[in-house]
């Protein structure tokens, strides 16, 4: 694509400018004349360097062979926490037209991705799919309208909050642990002891199986938001024993998490081609942000980490492959790496465009279409490129030729600056104002029969 701006200033990644420029040649073109089923897996806190494909040093072979065999996305950016990438991924905003810019929703706030915001579910639903969602919501759930089946899913599976114990599937108020696990029907109280990766593969699986059995000829959307590999740092002893030779035991602990996610991927695909549903499936593999150093994560070679705004924050890990991929891909086009540029905002249009649905009913969306970029390897609209003094807050980087951000550049270019600069003053002219409110006492599980549950 050219070069690539990365601006810093405040608190907002300016890189996003560039996102909106994208606009111009990426927009749908034609339907697609059959509908592909679509399966999305999210990985939660998994670092740049912990994919295979990226390093050396934690073995995941499905994931490298999934990837390999599709388009890896290297050019990839996601949000530096898990709200703001999943409410975007789910709703194809910014958080800064949603109000959730401020960080995390916590199980006692009452907030949530705003109910004007259709989800993706929700469009593909209009488009004849079956939506199904196992894993992290993370989304808000302080109303019953704000859970998953209310917001598109015909099924749910998993957990409400943002971090769960791997085997009690609790978390805690208070210092005192509820459970929160539950399905569209409400809380699952018999799955203690159960490893929660393995538990919601297998919910995926049989999703897959149902599918394959039925004479219903819908295709299907499945959302996989596994809660590897954030912490609590657990996982059963048999993943970790192949990485004994890591003397850390944070990150052997974490390498084994990564390897029994590699696993759980391994089955579902499997599952995939087994049923001969894998022929029509576009999969998706993505993070959330990047990973977390003092929980086992490695961004290598990127600067920074989870909550951050350097490349390590902020770039992420992902690929798409599949069956479905295969026929529309251009014979050769597109190789195995793409470096086009592509946000997690971005899913939303180009899932709908693959349904063969409408964005009508939705409000302004800040991603684009890229089917065509991840497809054809069509280039998108190139924009010119966006140590350390303790007062200095605005750095100029080329991340193309330094990823790793260490040659800033605005002094050289304050020309680039400024024009980044008015990029970011738009972007803030249209931002609503964030909506972060106390945590409500009233959302106390011990009130609701021990169980994180909406309150309101």
């Amino acid at each position: 694509m050219g070069v690539f701006t990365a601006l810093r200033s405040g608190g907002l990644v300016l890189a996003v400018a560039c996102f909106l420029l994208t606009s111009a040649v990426t927009h749908a073109k034609t339907r697609s004349t059959s509908q592909p089923n679509i399966v999305f897996v999210l990985a939660d806190d998994y670092g740049y360097n912990d994919v295979g494909y990226h390093g050396d040093q934690i073995r995941t072979p499905v994931l490298d062979s999934l990837a390999k065999s599709g388009v890896i996305l290297e050019n990839y950016y996601v949000q530096p926490v898990c709200t703001p990438t999943r409410s975007q991924l789910l709703s194809g905003r910014y958080q800064i037209h949603t109000g959730l810019q401020h960080g995390v929703i916590s199980n006692s706030q009452p907030n949530g991705l705003p109910l004007d915001c259709p989800t993706i579910a929700d469009k593909l639903k209009e488009s004849g799919y079956s939506t199904h969602m196992a894993g992290k919501w993370h989304v808000g759930f302080y109303k019953e309208d704000y859970l998953p089946h209310r917001r598109g899913f015909d099924t749910f599976y998993g957990y409400l909050g943002g971090k769960d114990d791997y085997y009690d599937h609790t978390q805690d108020y208070w210092f005192w642990p509820y459970l929160d696990w539950r399905d569209e029907k409400g809380p699952i109280f018999d799955e203690k002891g159960n490893y929660s990766a393995q538990l919601l593969t297998n919910r995926a699986i049989n999703i897959i199986k149902s599918h394959s059995r039925s004479s219903n000829s819908k295709p299907f959307f499945l959302y996989l938001a596994y809660q590897s590999v954030h912490g609590p740092l657990q996982v059963p002893d048999r993943y970790t024993k192949q990485y004994d030779s890591i003397r850390n035991r944070i990150r052997r602990i974490y390498a084994g998490m990564v390897s029994a996610m590699d696993e759980g991927v391994g089955n579902l695909t499997q599952v995939l081609k087994d049923t001969g549903l894998w022929d029509n499936t576009v999969f998706i593999f993505s993070t959330d942000n990047g990973g977390a150093n003092m929980a086992g994560g490695n961004n290598y070679p990127l600067r920074g980490q989870k909550t951050e705004l350097w490349e390590g924050g902020v770039r992420g890990v992902g690929f798409v492959t599949g069956g479905a991929l295969d026929k529309h891909r251009a014979p050769k086009a597109s190789g195995t790496v793409n470096k086009e540029l592509i946000h997690v905002s971005d899913w939303f249009p180009t899932l709908v465009r693959l349904s063969g649905g409408s964005l009508n009913g939705t409000k302004g969306l800040d991603g684009f279409d890229q089917w065509d970029t991840i497809s054809h390897n069509k280039t998108v609209l190139s924009c010119e490129e966006v140590k350390e003094d303790p007062l200095k807050n605005l750095w100029l980087f080329n991340i193309t030729a330094d990823p790793t951000e260490h040659t800033d550049l605005s002094e050289e270019k304050p020309d680039v600056v400024v024009s980044m600069l008015k990029m970011i003053k738009s972007f803030n002219d249209t931002a609503v104002p964030p909506r972060f409110p106390s945590d409500d006492p009233m959302a106390n599980p011990s009130l609701h029969g021990d169980v994180w549950s909406p309150w309101q």
